[in-house]
């Protein structure tokens, strides 16, 4: 097969393919074939019929739309791979020659991801964060414990935020019982938001004895009724608060495998720097990225900002819904608008891609690639995660399509990884040094199959 490559404006390129007669043949043949396992033309049996009859009866127009949707897009990620590119839109695809016993020609023109090329992105001056554990912080973590061993006695006072209420709770539509969201002598935090956010704000406040009314659209969590409006009728019974145990050598000797109060405070510290320095980890690989990302001068797509962005907004949309919000109102209670949401969504939909283009750059100019081991060690990690099979989660993931995204994040991260092995990590307070600037390739391109997505 025979490619050439054309770019016709800013990140859009013109393929033209050529596919050798023989190769253009048996696939053609094969989409007859598919026609006449279909039909039923009288005279002969199912999967039988020559090319001719299919012709007479169904139409040549047929036969090559049945082509065009199986072996042409084969053809053109072919062609993609060939060139490394990483289409962000669907082609325009022109038939230029369909003629039996000659090439098929055909041109397809596509929007494409940019390709950066980078120059002295080793040695890159950043800050690792200092790490320190305070007194005040292992009080933290020890009254966390002691929260998990409380016990909850009942109080005359009014219910607040984190507290126990036992209620008869009752949800209705038209006076008709809703048995999904009705709870007859339930125990039930303050705060925890289990039918959405309103019943939390009648609750504080209120007394035994108090009947609250309101209705609540019931969030994500109750099956066929989530999204749906009811009407709740909620007596409290009991307002319980917690009462904690003290922090001394019985709480630690019942809460750990410790004997004194000071070993359990000596475990939880080093628990705490532990965590604190994987934390300071994190912090060093994002800031040699950001590094990279903040000298980085390329002109994005729109359509990709566009694709990111929204994206973003629809992940918030979907993580409001689940607590039975609409996103207006997430935004209202913390005084933004969408307006200045989806602005700041763009924004940081801009840096996520230029950050991908950076760490694509290197794997490319590194030479980075993904072996089949890391693949099956990742694949082993999600499938534990979700508690199935690795064959089971290897088959979904190549069927969708996912395998490869998933090569392109391990390819990134290894690039990550090897811009941090080459950092020069300085001690919190020094000033870091300037990161290298990259600068767009003449040729239009994108990742390496490995690197693409789908």
């Amino acid at each position: 097969m025979e490619t050439t490559l054309e770019e016709t404006a800013k990140h859009r390129v013109r393929l033209k393919v050529q596919v050798p007669p023989e190769e253009f043949g048996r696939d053609l043949d094969a989409a007859y074939r598919r026609i006449a396992d279909k039909v039923r033309i009288p005279g002969f049996r199912r999967g039988k019929v020559p090319k001719k009859v299919i012709d007479a009866k169904v139409g040549r127009d047929a036969v090559l739309e049945e082509f065009l949707s199986d072996a042409v897009p084969t053809y053109y990620e072919r062609a993609l791979r060939e060139h490394e590119l990483a289409p962000i839109a669907s082609p325009d695809i022109s038939l230029e020659q369909v003629e039996e016993g000659k090439p098929l020609v055909f041109t397809a023109e596509v929007e494409v991801r940019p390709r950066l090329r980078l120059e002295g992105y080793k040695g890159i001056r950043v800050e690792r964060p200092r790490v320190e554990v305070s007194e005040a912080e292992v009080d933290e973590m020890v009254d966390r414990l002691r929260e998990r061993f409380a016990e909850l006695e009942v109080v005359s006072r009014p219910a607040r935020r984190g507290d126990y209420v036992v209620a008869d709770i009752r949800a209705t539509v038209h006076e008709e019982e809703v048995p999904e969201a009705t709870r007859p002598g339930y125990l039930y935090e303050v705060g925890r938001g289990e039918f959405g956010p309103r019943l939390d704000e009648e609750l504080e406040g209120k007394r035994a004895g108090d009947v609250l009314r309101f209705n609540q659209v019931l969030p994500e969590g109750f099956g066929e009724r989530a999204g749906q409006e009811v009407s709740f009728t909620v007596l409290v019974k009991e307002v319980k608060a917690k009462r904690l145990p003290a922090a001394d050598d019985d709480f630690a000797r019942t809460a750990s495998e410790f004997d004194t109060l000071e070993e359990l405070r000596a475990d939880l510290r080093e628990k705490l720097r532990a965590a604190k320095e994987r934390a300071a980890d994190r912090a060093v690989r994002d800031r040699v990225l950001q590094a990279l990302v903040e000298r980085v001068d390329v002109e994005l797509p729109e359509r990709l900002v566009d694709e990111e962005t929204e994206r973003r907004v629809e992940a918030a949309r979907e993580r409001a819904a689940r607590m039975g919000l609409t996103i207006g109102e997430v935004l209202g209670a913390q005084g933004w608008d969408e307006l200045r949401f989806r602005a700041d969504a763009r924004a940081h939909a801009i840096r996520a891609i230029k950050a991908d283009l950076v760490l694509e750059a290197v794997a490319r100019q590194e030479g980075i690639e993904v072996t089949a081991e890391e693949l099956g060690r990742e694949i082993a990690a999600i499938a534990a995660s979700l508690g199935r099979e690795p064959k089971e989660v290897a088959a979904t993931l190549d069927r969708t399509g996912q395998v490869v995204t998933l090569a392109g994040d391990i390819i990134r991260s290894k690039a990550l990884d090897l811009l941090v092995e080459h950092a020069e990590i300085a001690s919190e307070g020094e000033t870091p040094g300037r990161a290298p600037v990259a600068a767009e390739d003449d040729a239009p391109s994108g990742p390496t199959p490995s690197e693409a997505e789908p």
